[in-house]
């Protein structure tokens, strides 16, 4: 998606972000968010239109088009407001806030998100995509823009009113106070994931259908404690639903951000860096869960996908690639059967055509997304039709390719750099290892200030604005995971003072939990802590799990005792409403499950190694691990109990703890796989 150049450029063209760049050659004389649109909005007494989107939104781009490069419309807010835009994905604290009034205010919420608010940042009206025009008995933006333009003027006392009712009900601080969390909280969750369970086709609830990846890895958590079968079996429907669906890219790999149907066959066209991370994670733990090969296989896919197409030269992860491209959305996708035969030729068209569900009557606009929904081979069965797939890709890529969003989100990387690091470890490949340390070493060079502050983006040789509590807590998970995929100590160094600087600027010391966004960052008109698990999981439940993690792999109890408090200032929010805090409940299942602390003791890495394969070939989600070299004095300070352990030149000796009891020291795999399982 490129910007309209007919137009003289407002002030975005200076901008970095590709959302602000998309809309830099709009008539609308649009300010990013800065001190100078605030103080003009106060100079000349004009309210505030806030636009909130992506790059990669849909409706974003159709609103855009509609209104925002339409004459009326631009005249009408250049003179009567002071219009900015904003990336949702470069300022996440000013979308939280201002989509909270959202829904408070209509019950929903969503991109673009739109606002109109005092100059002194106090909304009074919201709402997400509006036509230029009065459709259906919805009002049009040109109708909104002159009604509030008319209440500026003349019933100014109303919204103001109106604008301090909103800010205090969104100020509102969560009820304090301690609600005790049983175990009996998995239960519940797992009962009302149950409940919305779509025994068909996999997924919960009804359509539009999001991956949420996180509720099935609470899921196989649940399962491995309980051995409750039904928990692994709504697991594997939902992962094989949606490989199946068209939600999968079956030329290209990698998934789509969500689905509008229950059958997960059409899908916004849009990738998001994050959703392949976390599906990616998903698919791996369900391949040591259950060691069936094809969620390996499609875990290695979709990373390969961000290998090939979602990553910098310099070895970070890109944000997103868009659903349109020539102005329609998923033509890029898009396939005919004769398109099809063409590449092929008449037999390897027609047989890929009648697997993959590609016909003349097409499944999308005419034309046909490939799916294996009505398929019922069997997933090996699929490896003949490769070779034809393979051609299929190359044909496509020839193909104009829809807009990639080439920004660098350090929360986003962290992700990654997890689902990397986990591939890693499990499909024992290198790459996948290499390209997460590539991208720990991305940000370390690109993503901190000269005082050692982490920042957010880094995009055209710019790194800006501090980091967010999410941030911290993604980019401190793919560090454990590195650690515990590599062994290198400078990986679990780093993820300890990062955890120290987030508890430094992040920690509400008066009833616990992280904000948002740090203490030294700018001061919006509320700063609201946050632990729903939406399409990402938030940063204090990811932090409630890496502190724990962080705890058992050094022995501070501090950590673990800093992750309980974290639970007690979320607890109404937990019990009130489980399944709406799946990575929450990961980490208090951790907490309360009886894990394992596994050190290996040896002079190298590679003897080793044996022992580090059968760890990592299976399901172990309570369980944390270690390697010592005897005398390594770096793993020494990370974690003193190992000066203990072992002394220079012994053969590998492996050392399982579980429930504050250590067994004693085994030296053969046979014995260590028994004593593990």
């Amino acid at each position: 998606m490129t910007a309209n150049k007919k137009h003289v450029p407002n002030r975005l063209v200076h901008e970095k972000s590709p959302y602000l760049l998309q809309h830099a050659y709009n008539p609308v004389n649009w300010y990013p968010w800065c001190d100078e649109a605030f103080e003009k909005a106060k100079a000349e007494d004009k309210p505030i239109f806030l636009s909130i989107g992506y790059s990669t939104c849909h409706w974003c781009h159709v609103m855009e088009r509609e209104s925002f490069e339409d004459e009326n419309v631009a005249r009408l807010l250049n003179q009567y407001y002071v219009p900015i835009k904003v990336d949702r994905e470069e300022r996440p604290d000013i979308d939280h806030i201002y989509m909270n009034v959202c829904q408070a205010l209509t019950g929903h919420g969503g991109w673009p998100l739109t606002i109109f608010m005092t100059p002194d940042q106090k909304p009074f009206f919201a709402g997400t995509y509006f036509p230029r025009n009065d459709r259906m008995g919805m009002q049009g933006l040109i109708t909104i823009l002159e009604t509030l333009q008319d209440a500026w003027q003349s019933k100014r006392n109303l919204l103001l009113e109106s604008s301090q009712q909103i800010l205090e009900h969104i100020s509102k601080e969560s009820e304090s106070g301690y609600a005790e969390i049983t175990e009996d909280i998995f239960d519940t969750a797992f009962r009302e994931f149950q409940r919305h369970f779509d025994a068909t086709f996999g997924g919960f609830g009804h359509a539009p259908k999001f991956p949420t990846p996180h509720n099935l890895m609470f899921l196989l958590r649940y399962w491995k404690r309980n051995k409750e079968p039904q928990a692994l079996l709504m697991v594997e429907k939902t992962l094989d639903a949606m490989y199946k669906g068209g939600i999968y890219d079956h030329i290209g790999f990698g998934f789509c951000r969500y689905s509008t149907d229950k059958k997960w066959l059409v899908p916004h066209f849009e990738k998001m860096l994050y959703d392949n991370a976390l599906l990616a994670m998903a698919y791996l733990e369900a391949y040591q869960a259950t060691h069936k090969e094809k969620y390996g296989i499609i875990a290695r896919d979709v990373l390969t996908y961000v290998l090939r197409d979602m990553t910098s030269p310099e070895g970070g992860f890109y944000s997103a690639e868009d659903a349109d491209s020539e102005g329609e959305e998923g033509k890029f996708y898009l396939w005919t059967p004769d398109e099809v035969s063409q590449v092929l030729g008449e037999e390897a068209g027609r047989a890929f055509c009648l697997n993959y569900d590609i016909n003349h009557k097409g499944n999308f606009e005419g034309r046909s997304i490939p799916n294996l929904i009505n398929n019922h081979l069997p997933f090996e069965a699929l490896k003949e039709l490769q070779a034809s797939g393979e051609k299929l890709f190359a044909h496509r890529e020839k193909r104009i390719h829809p807009f990639k969003d080439d920004k660098i989100l350090t929360g986003w990387n962290g992700l990654m750099i997890g689902a990397m690091a986990l591939a890693g470890r499990v499909l024992k490949d290198e790459r996948f290892t290499n390209a997460a340390a590539r991208a720990v070493s991305f940000i370390g060079s690109h993503l901190f200030n000269e005082e050692g502050r982490l920042l957010a983006r880094y995009r055209d040789g710019e790194a800006k604005n501090p980091a967010f509590a999410d941030d911290y807590a993604f980019l401190i998970h793919g560090l454990i995971e590195l650690y515990e995929t590599t062994y290198e100590p400078q990986y679990l160094k780093r993820a300890l003072a990062l955890t120290d600087q987030l508890m430094d600027l992040f920690w509400d010391i008066r009833q616990g939990g992280l904000y948002i966004y740090g203490n030294d960052s700018e001061a919006l008109i509320t700063r609201p802590k946050e632990i729903y698990d939406g399409a990402t999981p938030s940063g204090n439940s990811v932090t409630a799990l890496n502190l724990l993690r962080l705890a058992r792999l050094t022995g501070n109890s501090s950590l673990e005792e800093r992750a309980h408090q974290l639970f007690r200032a979320f607890s109404y929010e937990l019990r009130r409403y489980p399944i709406g805090y799946s990575f929450a409940l990961m980490a208090l299942l951790f907490s309360l499950s009886k894990g394992q602390e596994v050190v290996l003791v040896s002079p190298r890495r590679e003897e080793a190694e044996p022992f580090m394969n059968i760890l990592h070939e299976s399901f172990r989600p309570f369980t944390v691990s270690l390697f010592y070299r005897p005398g390594d004095g770096e793993m020494e300070a990370l974690a003193p109990f190992l000066k203990a352990y072992g002394k220079e030149g012994e053969r590998t000796k492996a050392y399982i703890c579980e429930g504050f009891a250590c067994q004693a020291p085994v030296t053969d795999k046979e014995t260590f796989e028994k004593q593990l399982n």
